[in-house]
C-alpha cells in the first residue's frame, strides 16, 4: 500500500496494491496490521457504511462532537472529492482544510482521524462511497460546518454546478460558531 502525505500531517491518501487482467482485478481493501505498521495507529473500526450518490451532491461537513469517529472512507463506484477539516482547538492545522480524488478505477481511500469534519462532492454521474469507522453513528452529537465557508475557503470543484444539499446540510454551523475538540 502506497501511503502519500497531504498538507495537513494527520490525514493520509492511502492507494491499495492492485493486481489485475483480463479477469478482473484483485486488492486487499483493509489490512489491521499493515494499516498499523504504515500509519503507526492502533485502530479498530466498528462500522461500516455505504452511501449511493447522484452526481453533485455534496455531503458535510459532518462530524460528531462526543463519540468522534475517524473514518477510512473510499470509493467503490464513480468519482468525489473528498475533504477533512482540522477541528482540533490544539492542532497546529486547526481550520485547516485538505482534500483528494477519489475513484473507483485508483481505489485510494483518505484516512480522516477523530477530530475533523468530513465530506465530498460526486463528481460523476453517481458514486458508492464506503466508510469503516472508529466509533459507531451518534445522531444526538452529529453536528454540520456549513460546506461554504468563507473563512475555510474549500476550493470545491463544482465547475459551474449548484450542488445538492440535504436539509441538514443547508443548515451548517459557520466554521467560526462550530463546536471543536
Amino acid at each position: 500500500m502506497l501511503v502519500t502525505e497531504t498538507n495537513i500531517p494527520d490525514v493520509k491518501l492511502l492507494t491499495p496494491k492492485k493486481f489485475g487482467d483480463e479477469r478482473g482485478f484483485f486488492l486487499e481493501s483493509y489490512n489491521k496490521k499493515t494499516f498499523q505498521d504504515l500509519l503507526g495507529l492502533d485502530i479498530d473500526f466498528v462500522q461500516d457504511n455505504h452511501s449511493r450518490s447522484a452526481k453533485g451532491v455534496l455531503r458535510g461537513l459532518h462530524y460528531q462532537i462526543k463519540q468522534p469517529q475517524g473514518k477510512l472512507v473510499r470509493v467503490t463506484a464513480g468519482k468525489v472529492f473528498d475533504v477533512a477539516v482540522d477541528m482540533r482547538r490544539d492542532s497546529p492545522t486547526y481550520g485547516q482544510w485538505t482534500g483528494a480524488v477519489l475513484t473507483a478505477e485508483g481505489q485510494e481511500q483518505f484516512w480522516v482521524p477523530a477530530g475533523f469534519a468530513h465530506g465530498f462532492l460526486v463528481l460523476s454521474d453517481s458514486a458508492d462511497f464506503l466508510y469503516k469507522t472508529t466509533d459507531y453513528y451518534a445522531p444526538k452529537y452529529e453536528r454540520t460546518v456549513a460546506w461554504d465557508d468563507a473563512d475555510l475557503a474549500i476550493d470545491w470543484p463544482l465547475e459551474g454546478i449548484t450542488p445538492v444539499l440535504s436539509a441538514k446540510d443547508q443548515q451548517g454551523t459557520p466554521f467560526k460558531l462550530a463546536e471543536t475538540f
